[in-house]
């Protein structure tokens, strides 16, 4: 539904292989429109795609002396921290009333996802304005209620590499990956082993989430210096702690899933080969995985006696997100 549902799309500036190699602009915005014109027949009428959010992300920015890049004068460039108050407010929100939410960055390789999802040097992406602004709403909470609330953050940070769960807050990372288990009871999916850290200050999470991005797998492809070659997924559990009127303990946990995909690759565009070809193959088939998930969930919205099933168990991505992405789940992607 349009509620559970959101979708943004974002377009990133030229890198130097398609400044090199003299590429055409074919993209333009207005407001939440997206048009695509035919660069083989250009006076044909561009195609139109209306999304929740359009993000102009090619150009008309400048860099402040710190590095951090803001929209020139009159321009309708979308800086992080905007497309942050779209789409990461929305996350804490969600979180806060107790809702789980998952918000994917989707796309081919080199497409821009990492950044923003983690972002570059003083640029940050979602995932640290998230967790840097979702502790500065608990001391403003515990400032207004006068503590009456007790507020719990955990941390856990994996990556899915060729089907394989490796913890990514493991300084021994690299070794064989977790075994994927199921609760029958709960109904749901979880990874045997995963360290989940009780993290207490935005600071604390910023190292932990530093540490964890260093142990990512990435390899170099024709299309990308720095390609992610495995899902990565930060998972923060929040959880709400107090006192109903019959003084009994009462929690509202929220699971916010912030997920950076592999993109998405050809292998005669890549050049990829031996290992890294295996691993396009493999990102490519648990990117299809997810799309048939998100299919069925989009048709059981609209059609409530729909008999179809949901193929969570085609993948272990959608396995580990089954609990983030159906019910009552809020789920955005850019």
């Amino acid at each position: 539904t349009a509620e559970s549902v959101k979708v943004a799309v974002r377009v990133r500036p030229f890198n130097e292989r398609e400044k090199k190699a003299d590429a055409k602009l074919i993209i333009k915005m207005d407001g939440n429109t997206t048009y695509i014109s035919d660069p083989n027949e250009p006076g044909a009428e561009p195609r139109k795609f209306t999304f929740d959010y359009s993000y102009w992300s090619h150009d008309g920015f400048e860099s402040l002396p710190d590095g951090v890049l803001v929209p020139t004068s009159g321009s309708n460039y979308a800086d992080q921290q905007r497309v942050f108050n779209d789409l990461g407010r929305g996350v804490l929100a969600n979180a806060f009333a107790g809702f789980n939410t998952s918000l994917f960055a989707y796309g081919q390789t080199g497409s821009g996802k990492s950044y923003s999802i983690v972002g570059y040097g003083n640029n940050k992406g979602i995932v640290p304005l998230v967790c840097d602004n979702l502790f500065s709403t608990i001391e403003e909470n515990k400032r207004a209620d006068g503590s009456k609330v007790r507020y719990q953050v955990t941390l856990s940070m994996l990556e899915v590499y060729n089907e394989q769960v490796r913890d990514l807050l493991r300084h021994d990372a690299s070794c064989k990956g977790l075994p994927v288990r199921q609760n029958t009871k709960l109904n749901k999916f979880y990874v045997e082993g995963l360290d989940k850290v009780v993290v207490h200050s935005y600071s604390e999470i910023e190292r932990r989430i530093a540490d964890g991005t260093a142990n990512r797998t990435l390899a170099a492809t024709k299309m990308n210096a720095t390609s992610s070659r495995a899902h990565t997924v930060v998972t923060i559990l929040f959880e709400q702690i107090q006192k109903n009127s019959e003084d009994k303990e009462m929690t509202k946990s929220s699971e916010i899933n912030l997920v950076d995909l592999a993109g998405s690759e050809r292998a005669a565009s890549t050049g990829a080969t031996g290992d890294t070809l295996k691993e396009g193959s493999m990102i490519n088939k648990s990117l299809s995985c997810l799309g048939n998930v998100i299919s069925a969930l989009a048709e059981l919205s609209t059609n409530k006696k729909s008999k179809i099933v949901v193929p969570y168990r085609d993948s272990v991505l959608t396995k580990l997100l089954q609990n983030s992405l159906g019910g009552n789940s809020k789920t955005i992607m850019i």
